[in-house]
């Protein structure tokens, strides 16, 4: 069974890239157009040539610890009790009469 492993490394490997290569928007693809990188992760997956060049130079990718920040707080998802108008809406769903 383990010697199997590294079979199934590479093949997990490999569909990761080919599906992070199709699902990366074309405007963050650097250096060669979506479909040569495409091309390049299939006939190359097989020995892991492709699948390390699109992780190492075909897509653009953030700094770690450098989120889009807007207006000191990092953009995407806030989680309901950091959302103003979350906190908002309740005050305005609060019925009065459950307060006495």
């Amino acid at each position: 069974m383990l010697r199997y492993l590294p079979f199934l490394l590479v093949l997990a490997v490999w569909i990761y890239a080919f599906i992070d290569v199709l699902n990366t928007p074309e405007k963050e693809v650097r250096h060669l157009p979506k479909v040569v990188w495409v091309i390049i992760v299939l006939l190359f997956g097989e020995v892991l040539l492709g699948p390390i060049a699109w992780f190492v130079t075909g897509k653009k990718r953030a700094a770690a610890g450098r989120g889009d920040v807007r207006g000191g707080r990092r953009g995407g998802w806030v989680a309901p009790d950091d959302n103003p108008d979350f906190l908002k809406g309740l005050e305005k769903d609060r019925d009065p009469r459950d307060e006495a």
